[in-house]
């Protein structure tokens, strides 16, 4: 079973589910977004915000292959890159954060650890770049915006709440708390995204 990462990119935006790659919900303030909408274009603002912020800050997300079918995907960028970030009442973001915007396991992919290995795939790439921490906006409560990640889920994948809120705590991953999963994560990523390697058999003398 071969399985990859790879980032996002207009060439494989289509292979995102119909209903999130003609999402705006964060890529769009709360106005934009449903004039967007009524106006039977959300697709092509999607592309636009897409290919604005891969030209101006790089690579916003990264999407789980696994026999070159998706299995999972996620998206980040910087809070000022995301309008809708300012509607929660719990915002700003900190100014040395990245948001975390949507991070999924497509259905027949979940419950096999896919979900911590999407945020580890974040965290090692924004270390990269020098970003300290990521921050996201959780849900609480039984009626859940589709497009906000649960608390719980942050809290489970390793994030602490700097904000607290009813219904929607802001929550945070530290860059250099996250480099204490190096190990863990390379483990999970040959499990879940290479396979486990064999070890050689011995061949008798």
């Amino acid at each position: 079973m071969g399985r990859r990462i790879a980032p996002l990119t207009l060439d494989n935006l289509g292979d995102l589910p119909n209903t999130c790659r003609s999402c705006v919900f964060w890529e769009l303030d709360p106005v934009t977004a449903r004039e967007a909408v009524e106006a039977g274009k959300p697709e092509l603002e999607k592309e636009g915000w897409i290919s604005a912020v891969l030209l101006e800050w790089g690579s916003c997300g990264r999407i789980v292959y696994v026999d070159d079918e998706p299995a999972g995907f996620v998206t980040y960028a910087p809070p000022a890159y995301v309008p809708r970030a300012l509607a929660f009442p719990t915002s700003p973001v900190s100014p040395d954060a990245v948001l975390l915007m949507v991070s999924r396991v497509l259905p027949g992919y979940q419950r096999q650890g896919l979900g911590r290995v999407l945020v580890q795939t974040v965290v090692k790439d924004l270390i990269g770049r020098g970003v300290r921490a990521i921050e996201a906006f959780g849900a609480l409560g039984p009626e859940r915006p589709s497009c906000v990640l649960p608390a719980e889920h942050l809290l489970a994948v390793g994030f602490k709440t700097v904000r607290p809120h009813r219904r929607y705590p802001r929550l945070r991953l530290e860059a250099r708390t996250a480099l204490s999963w190096k190990g863990d994560m390379e483990v999970a990523l040959e499990r879940l995204l290479g396979g486990a390697r064999k070890e050689p058999a011995l061949r008798p003398f």
